[in-house]
Formats: C-alpha cells, sequence, structure tokens
C-alpha cells in the first residue's frame, strides 16, 4: 500500500502539473481508499499491483482497445516470441476487474469468472491464447464485463451536445 501510494502521488502530481485546477489535491489519497477497499478488505497493507493497475486501467478515460490491449499486458505471459494469456491469468484478471462493481454491491460470483474464462477458450485446445483470439472475445462484450464497455460509452457521451430544441 506504501509504494502505490506513493505512485499515485506521483502520478496525480504530474497531471496536476499538465492541467492545473483540474485535479484535486486529495486524489491520491481518494483512489488510494477505493484501492484500498476493493482490494484489501482485511486491512493487511498489501495490494497486489497487478490487482491496482487493472482497476486504474478500467478506472482510466483510454479507449476501450487501449484498455484491452493493456490488461493483456499486465497478465499475459511471455512464450518465446509471443506473449499468451493462460486461464488462471484470465481468471486472476476477471476476479480483479470484479473487485471494481463489487465495491458498489454489483458483484459477480466466482461461477461468472468460470463461464467468462470457458467462453473465452471456447475451442482453444492449447492451455493459453495470444493477443488477438482474447480481445476478440473481450470486443464481443462478455456478459461478466459488460460494465466496462457500458462505462466507457457513458463518458465518451458525457460532453456530446446536441443542437436541436425540444418543445
Amino acid at each position: 500500500v506504501q509504494q502505490i501510494s506513493g505512485m499515485l502521488t506521483e502520478l496525480f502530481q504530474r497531471v496536476r502539473l499538465e492541467k492545473p485546477g483540474q485535479v484535486d489535491p486529495r486524489a491520491a489519497e481518494f483512489t488510494l481508499s477505493l484501492l484500498a477497499a476493493m482490494y484489501d478488505r482485511s486491512g493487511t497493507g498489501y495490494i497486489t499491483t497487478r490487482s491496482a493497475a487493472a482497476a486504474l486501467i478500467a478506472l482510466s478515460g483510454d479507449t476501450l482497445l487501449a484498455k484491452y490491449r493493456a490488461f493483456f499486458q499486465f497478465y499475459a505471459v511471455p512464450d518465446g516470441k509471443a506473449a499468451l494469456i493462460t486461464r488462471s491469468a484470465l481468471r486472476s484478471l476477471l476476479t480483479d476487474l470484479n473487485q471494481i462493481p463489487a465495491i458498489v454491491g454489483e458483484s459477480c460470483t466466482l461461477s461468472c469468472v468460470e463461464i467468462a474464462t470457458h467462453s473465452c477458450f471456447h475451442g482453444v485446445l492449447s492451455s493459453a491464447i495470444v493477443e488477438e483470439k482474447f480481445l476478440s472475445w473481450l470486443r464481443s462484450e462478455p456478459a461478466v464485463l459488460l460494465w466496462l464497455p457500458t462505462c466507457y460509452r457513458l463518458l465518451a457521451t458525457e460532453m456530446v451536445s446536441h443542437h436541436a430544441r425540444c418543445r
């Protein structure tokens, strides 16, 4: 938690310099509190960096494709020239990401993660998949992660204005 706190403080200080007046001075504190509520419920003082990174990526303002690629990079394992994501790595990713809706009472059961993992690896004979297969599966908007593209769409439409008058 201490290391993540330092990283968040540095991150938000940089953003505050780039965009003065747009970042709450307590942003690092609030973000750390959220991460601790999601990943350190028992108060051990330990949050895995990968879990924290997954949450920060999911909650970032980046495009869905960029988020999906970043998830792959954080959870994939190197295999010679290519990186692959295994079933256990996918389970870890989905479990980590499901802590985000769980914090607002929209949790998913462990069986949801298993069903999603099975659907991603449907028809795959090997123990791991390449990035393109992973991205293709995510683009199909699996139910376990439906909240992610929904939040992205809400954020994307926030600034849309229509020049029509209602009667």
